[in-house]
């Protein structure tokens, strides 16, 4: 299991901009479900978007966010971007302000930062911190 973080994760401006209009849109026209929310580590729909604008407000103060909290904000923010269902979907650029082209480059250089974050099958961190990728077909950043 990767180490929890120590410090902040460091963001520039677009991807504070668009973790704060992900984390804005579920409480806006994002539909959560109670399923979804649990799902995606919330507690229930009905609260999900005090949830989320929580962990926005402790990204923005400089808090140090666990490795599930992380996976919370990435998972809320893949959903809210992309889901026409359940999220703000072909709504995204009129809602967030952000162009999709814009947001979906953010949304990669995330899921890149983010992998000491969060587990999965497609890489393993070293002790020392570092990324080695389980399939080198896999893109790089």
């Amino acid at each position: 299991m990767p180490e929890e973080p120590d410090e902040p994760l460091a963001l520039d401006d677009r991807e504070r901009r668009f973790l704060r209009a992900a984390m804005l849109e579920w409480g806006g026209p994002a539909k959560p479900t109670d399923a979804l929310a649990v799902a995606l580590g919330f507690t229930k729909a009905a609260t999900m978007s005090g949830e989320t604008w929580a962990l926005w407000e402790r990204i923005e103060s400089g808090e140090v966010l666990s490795s599930q909290d992380w996976r919370r904000v990435l998972a809320a923010a893949e959903a809210v971007f992309a889901s026409d269902v359940f999220g703000s979907g072909l709504d995204w650029p009129t809602t967030s302000g952000m162009p999709d082209a814009e947001s979906i480059a953010v949304l990669r250089g995330l899921q890149r930062k983010l992998p000491r974050c969060r587990g999965s099958t497609q890489f393993t961190v070293n002790d020392s911190g570092s990324v080695t990728l389980s399939d080198p077909e896999r893109p790089q950043p």
